[in-house]
């Protein structure tokens, strides 16, 4: 009669383990619903901008010549050294030339007697002429003879001129003010008048200009958007450029467009803008390589979202994912324009009020039913009323 007892422990133990698998059966067949992540899509006011590349080009530049012929005496700079204009420069050896001014002014000298004692003779044959003492042949004689003297002073004042500017030229001095460079003579080189070889160079370099190219489509395309009033043209006082060094940082000053060609580049299709800058600190130099945003125009309701919201399918076509009404996800093929910062700038596909997924894509398909969570919320679950 021991059989009783013993079948009654495992007959129960039985049980209960059919009960607590037939339970985990149960609690395996509910899936929770995934949960996500959204923003809540809305226009704002939009600064459209270009990022173009560009050189720095000098404000102004003069190469520095001689005009005379000589042998260099003196340098009269330190290379590298900023110069105003009338600054002497070079001195070349002026001694031939202080001859030609003593001898230039001596000849108007001899002329100018030669002049006084012709213009006498002719006054006297004048009256002798009136007494019928000289003959008419005579009386113009003089008179012609007065007449070339005067032609030699002139002559000889225009020549001692000359020698005077020559021997000024003996100084070469700054043309401009600005930066000079490194000279390519020395004390001792011969020079010849307007030779082809630069004796030095001076660049001033405050303000300096920003030669910018951009694209004949995009300049076209951009005056299309503004006359169908896609976009508004911002006021003068925005129409600022900002300048980007090569480094990725941002320039301290801010410059002004000064004109745009009114050709297009046959070989690169594009048009060269040109914008002036500020340069106190000599922080931008001749030749560097550096980009510009330029403002075009202002958008008062473009959509602007984040990158991670945003994918593209096999065929590179860019799609969004965003809950509806029903907290159910649907694809939306979307157009983007350009990137700003992290964000795209949508020109079709999505509108204000959408809210776009940018968490737990991985999770969800479309036409699944989701748990939205606002991520700008802190994280709160909402259907995102208040953005």
């Amino acid at each position: 009669m021991r059989t009783g007892p013993a079948f009654f422990p495992l007959t129960f133990l039985f049980a209960l383990a059919l009960a607590a698998c037939g339970g985990g059966q149960e609690g395996a067949g509910k899936t929770p619903t995934p949960e996500a992540g959204f923003v809540k899509v809305h226009g704002e006011t939009f600064t459209i901008t270009s990022e173009l590349p560009g050189r720095t080009t000098p404000y102004q530049v003069a190469q520095v010549r001689p005009q005379v012929n000589g042998i260099i005496e003196e340098r009269l700079f330190k290379e590298g050294d900023e110069v105003e204009k009338g600054d002497p420069l070079y001195k070349i050896d002026d001694r031939l030339y202080k001859a030609d001014v003593a001898s230039a002014r001596a000849d108007l000298a001899r002329a100018e007697a030669t002049l006084k004692s012709t213009r006498l003779r002719a006054e006297r044959f004048e009256r002798l002429l009136e007494m019928n003492a000289v003959s008419q042949q005579e009386y113009d004689e003089a008179e012609a003879a007065l007449g070339e003297n005067r032609a030699q002073v002139a002559a000889a004042r225009a020549a001692l001129e000359s020698a005077r500017t020559n021997l000024d030229y003996t100084t070469l001095e700054a043309p401009i003010s600005g930066r000079i460079g490194r000279s390519s003579v020395t004390a001792g080189a011969l020079v010849t008048a307007n030779q082809a070889e630069a004796m030095a160079t001076i660049r001033q370099l405050d303000p300096i200009y920003v030669d910018l190219t951009q694209s004949a489509r995009d300049l076209r395309r951009l005056r299309e958007a503004l006359e169908n009033g896609e976009l508004e043209k911002i006021g003068e006082d925005e129409a600022r450029v900002t300048l980007l060094m090569e480094d990725g940082g941002e320039y301290k000053h801010e410059g002004v467009l000064q004109f745009s060609e009114y050709a297009v580049e046959e070989s690169t299709g594009s048009v060269t803008l040109r914008a002036l800058f500020p340069n106190p600190d000599d922080d931008l130099l001749p030749g560097m390589f550096v980009r510009a945003k330029l403002p075009e125009g202002e958008r008062s309701d473009a959509i602007l979202v984040p990158q991670k919201g945003v994918a593209r399918d096999s065929t590179g076509q860019a799609t969004a994912m965003v809950i509806n009404e029903n907290d159910q996800v649907e694809r939306r093929n979307v157009t983007t324009e350009r990137a700003v910062g992290n964000r795209w700038l949508i020109a079709e596909g999505l509108s204000s009020d959408d809210r776009l997924i940018v968490e737990g894509l991985q999770k969800i398909q479309p036409g699944m039913t989701v748990k939205p969570v606002n991520v700008n919320n802190g994280g709160d679950s909402n259907r995102g009323d208040n953005q």
